[in-house]
């Protein structure tokens, strides 16, 4: 009965929706909610492209993590996405490492964001940060955060002195988890791990070489079972991706004749953009 109550209700929600005027999705609109969309935790669309019906708040500390950059308010994600992030810590704790610093995770509502991200916009994605151990409230609050940069930029490789073990123990308790579809890590991070781990290398697998990502590591979470109006990025290469693709990376860009095309920025999905003329819009704006 409590089942059959939830599809009604659900299915009555989203016609709600769908009947409303449509504004246009731009950044700024997103920026405006300051509390999650009620309903049930809906991912919908695309991982760079979406928003985020039901989305819940971490708690700021829990065991073994705490949330930083709290003033920007980014600190809200799909139920999944906090489950995870709360057993990560717990799994930290019992190891007795240092706490891990969660970064940005989405917007109350998700969508997208003025600065800083092009993804999070479904509340499955998460930056943890490099530094570990545990902040004071008032420099957790500081939206600049306090990173440490792990990586020599100029010689692009890891800094030895800085990378230690609780760094790649870190990476691979957060790989591990069956919810994991990638993680974004800086190309030099990935070739220092193909390096040097020894054992079972096939969480190497989910660690992808991405630009930046040298103060802090990006964990996305694939769909969760029956979002049907989520979309999961393509599947990894099989393999450790210590090779080939690894060391392209840090090849010298080849010059191209051809004019970089502008960006565009798509036109998010129907239902998101649904979503911000919502009838009952006033309860999670400002």
């Amino acid at each position: 009965m409590k089942k059959s109550l939830r599809i009604i209700i659900s299915a009555v929600y989203f016609f709600s929706l769908f009947i409303s005027l449509s504004v246009n999705a731009s950044p700024q609109e997103w920026q405006k909610i300051k509390r999650p969309i009620s309903g049930e935790p809906t991912p919908i669309g695309t991982y760079s492209n979406g928003c985020i019906i039901g989305a819940k708040a971490l708690p700021f500390n829990g065991d073994g993590y705490q949330v930083i950059r709290t003033s920007k308010n980014r600190y809200y994600g799909h139920p999944e996405m906090i489950s995870y992030l709360q057993d990560l810590g717990k799994k930290i704790k019992s190891r007795a490492m240092p706490d891990m610093l969660v970064g940005d995770i989405a917007m109350p509502g998700g969508g997208r964001f003025l600065t800083g991200h092009a993804s999070h916009q479904m509340g499955l994605d998460a930056d943890i940060w490099l530094r570990m151990g545990r902040l004071s409230t008032r420099d957790a609050q500081d939206p600049a955060g306090m990173g440490l940069l792990v990586v020599d930029r100029k010689a692009r490789k890891v800094i030895d002195s800085l990378w230690t073990r609780d760094h790649e123990t870190l990476l691979h308790l957060a790989a591990q988890d069956y919810r994991v579809a990638r993680i974004f890590v800086n190309p030099a991070i990935k070739v220092k791990l193909c390096e040097t781990v020894r054992g079972d290398r096939s969480w190497l697998r989910k660690l992808r070489p991405w630009f930046g990502h040298d103060s802090h590591f990006h964990v996305r979470l694939t769909c969760p079972k029956g979002a049907s109006y989520c979309q999961n990025q393509s599947p990894i290469p099989v393999g450790e991706g210590c090779g080939r693709e690894l060391y392209s990376w840090f090849e010298p860009a080849k010059p191209s004749s051809t004019k970089p095309k502008k960006k565009v920025i798509p036109e998010a999905p129907i239902l998101c953009q649904q979503v911000l003329s919502a009838p009952n819009r006033s309860e999670w704006l400002d």
